[in-house]
């Protein structure tokens, strides 16, 4: 099973994560799949940086986000495209049908 999880980076007192795409039986910071963007808490406020296109074609295929990563697309707005693309919604769409 594919999950989407961060991969710890920088050094001692320094953390930096890439948000990831990994097999869920690999560790933590082992091998993975493709990098989808990176989160640094350290900085304030906090960067998020997330390619949406690959962070949703990877939802569409069965991944599952942690809850961390799921917060963080909650920021940015991934889930809610998912959610728009799942059901068909579109804001720009009219919600009346022409006569």
């Amino acid at each position: 099973m594919v999950s989407l999880r961060l991969k710890r980076m920088g050094c001692r007192n320094k953390p930096f994560y890439r948000i990831v795409a990994v097999d869920s039986r690999h560790k933590r910071d082992g091998k993975y799949l493709e990098a989808l963007g990176y989160y640094d808490p350290k900085t304030d406020p906090c960067t998020i940086n997330v390619d949406q296109e690959k962070a949703i074609k990877w939802i569409n295929y069965g991944a599952k986000p942690s809850v961390t990563v799921r917060s963080l697309f909650k920021k940015k707005g991934v889930l809610a495209k998912v959610h728009e693309m799942k059901h068909g919604l579109s804001k720009a769409e009219p919600t009346v049908a022409p006569e």
